[in-house]
This record gives structure tokens, sequence and C-alpha cells, in this order.
């Protein structure tokens, strides 16, 4: 199961603006990736395993609320 890029970031214990720090981006510009990172760019998709320590495709690409909806689709099966 996929988590979140926020779930990434706060379980390899940064917040956002040390994350910004290290992905060279503004810490807004990773608050704006976790509701929604479907326009993240490649060079950064690449950097999640570095710096987070979790495959890229083990996040979830898409909004916040999307991830949301399919969590809890699944719970109700």
């Amino acid at each position: 199961m996929a988590i979140t890029l926020e779930a990434a970031r706060v379980n390899a214990g940064y917040s956002q603006k040390e994350a910004g720090e290290l992905f060279g981006v503004h810490y807004q510009t990773i608050a704006k990736w976790e509701e929604d990172n479907t326009k993240m760019p490649f060079d950064m998709v690449k950097k999640i395993s570095d710096i987070y320590g979790i495959e890229h495709n083990h996040i979830f690409f898409g909004s916040k609320n999307e991830f949301i909806r399919s969590l809890r689709s699944k719970l109700k099966r």
C-alpha cells in the first residue's frame, strides 16, 4: 500500500521547511506537493528515496483528497 508524500516526510522526521531545504525548494512548494503531487517534477520524484528513505513507487501520486477517498472505499469493503 502506498503512503502520502506528507506521511513519507513525517516518517523521515522532517518539517516542511527542512524538506524544502533538502529538495532545494521553498517550504510552501513542499506543502503544495503534499496536497497534490501530480505536477511534481520528475527530478524531484527521483530524490524522494534519497531524502525520505522510501522508494517513489511506494508514494501515492495524486491529490490528498483522492488518497483519503481511496482509503475510505477500501475500508468499507
